[in-house]
Order: structure tokens, then C-alpha cells, then sequence
């Protein structure tokens, strides 16, 4: 009885992880390729999409299942927000009552919803399921939502904050040597004020040129004279 159950036990022990390997071939040959963004951002009282994206290896047909479900950021049970089989089946209680339509189309691989009026009370993480007998096994890619008010919606990523702080200093310093330029320029060019008196150096050098303008005018209109009293 007991070599029975010696040869029992082997027997199983090698059924076992055939049986594995089978049914892992399996998966592998069914499998569903799901993409979903990893992130969506969003804003209070504006429509966000929840776009994803599926390849099935098996024709498209009636028995093909889409769901959509939800956990809140603060934790908690997953639940289905949103079903479809050959039409779409919005929720009907919920949060997410007469909220979530279907922006999908399930024959061009696209299983997209869209979620009406969100609040930040929605932020959580999303999960796109697909069926499509008999393929059915799928990875499970998950979408954090996120939404804020769009006033305080800015956030200072890495790239922002160093632009930042090259951008200002950068532009003080030019500021300040334009003003210090403008400043030296004023101060080269600047003109007498009217009613300020000149000094005795300055006179003399305006009477001066006064008096060679005035000669240089008498010198003219004599060679003028001269040229016409000229006989041809």
C-alpha cells in the first residue's frame, strides 16, 4: 500500500508541472495587450478622459466584456464604476452616478471613458479590464487620477525651478547694467538748463563763433556779388 502511494505521489508530482506549463502555455498564446496612461490630470467641474487601448489575438465578437473599476486614493475596496457588453452600461448608484459615458470603440480596440463633473473627492486609481472569450488573460494596467482646482493646479517640476532661478538673476543684471549705461549716457550728453549763466570762457568762445560765422556770411554774399557784376 505504501509503494502505491510512493508511485501516486510521483506520478502527480510529475502531472503537476505539466499541467503548469500547459496552462501557462495557454495564457501566453491568449493573452490581451491593455495600455492605459499611468497618470491622468484633470480639473473640478471639467470633463476628463480615461483613454485605453486593447489588441486581442481572437476576433473582436459579442462576448467581448469591458469593465472599469476604482479604488480612492485613501484606500478601500476595488468597484466597477463602469461595464460594457455590446452597448455601454453607465453607473446607476455610486459616485460616479450618470457621470462616466463611453468615448470607446470596442471593434478599433479602444475602451475609453469619460468622467463628467469630477472633484477631488474622485482622485483614485482606475483599472482597465478586457475580455474577449477565449481571450481573456490580459496585464492589468492601473491610471491615477488626479484632479485639483485649475487656479492651484501649478506645480513647479524640476525643469520650471531652474529656469527660475537662471531667468531672474540673469535678467536683474541686465536691468541693472542698462541703467547704469543709460545713466553714463545721460550724463555725457546732457544739455545746459535754459537761464543758467555762462561763464566768461563760454562767452568768449560764442562771440567768437559768432564773428567767424558772420564773416564767413559777408565773404559769401561777396563772391556772389562779384560773380554777377562779371561780364560773359
Amino acid at each position: 500500500m505504501r509503494g502505491g502511494e510512493v508511485v501516486w505521489v510521483a506520478e502527480v508530482g510529475f502531472l503537476v508541472p505539466r499541467g503548469a506549463l500547459l496552462l501557462l502555455g495557454i495564457c501566453g498564446a491568449l493573452s490581451l495587450d491593455i495600455k492605459t496612461s499611468p497618470e491622468v490630470r484633470g480639473y473640478v467641474g471639467e470633463q476628463v478622459v480615461l483613454k485605453c487601448s486593447f489588441k486581442s489575438s481572437s476576433p473582436i465578437s459579442e462576448s467581448l466584456t469591458i469593465d472599469w473599476t476604482y479604488r480612492p486614493l485613501s484606500g478601500g475596496r476595488m468597484e466597477t464604476v463602469f461595464h460594457y457588453q455590446s452597448v455601454a452600461y453607465p453607473p446607476s448608484t455610486g459616485r460616479f452616478k450618470d457621470r462616466i459615458s463611453w468615448l470607446g470603440n470596442a471593434a478599433e480596440g479602444d475602451a475609453s471613458i469619460a468622467i463628467e463633473s469630477p472633484s477631488v473627492s474622485d482622485n483614485g486609481t482606475f483599472i482597465c479590464s478586457v475580455k474577449n472569450p477565449p481571450d481573456v488573460y490580459h496585464n492589468i494596467p492601473q491610471t491615477v487620477l488626479i484632479v485639483t482646482e485649475r487656479g492651484f493646479s501649478f506645480q513647479l517640476t524640476s525643469v520650471t525651478l531652474l529656469s527660475i532661478v537662471v531667468f531672474i538673476p540673469s535678467t536683474v543684471v541686465v536691468v541693472l547694467m542698462l541703467v547704469r549705461m543709460g545713466r553714463k549716457s545721460g550724463l555725457i550728453k546732457e544739455k545746459k538748463k535754459p537761464g543758467c549763466k555762462k561763464s566768461s570762457v563760454e562767452e568768449s568762445e560764442s562771440e567768437y563763433t559768432e564773428s567767424c560765422i558772420g564773416r564767413l556770411k559777408t565773404c559769401c554774399l561777396n563772391c556772389v556779388d562779384t560773380d554777377e557784376e562779371e561780364p560773359y
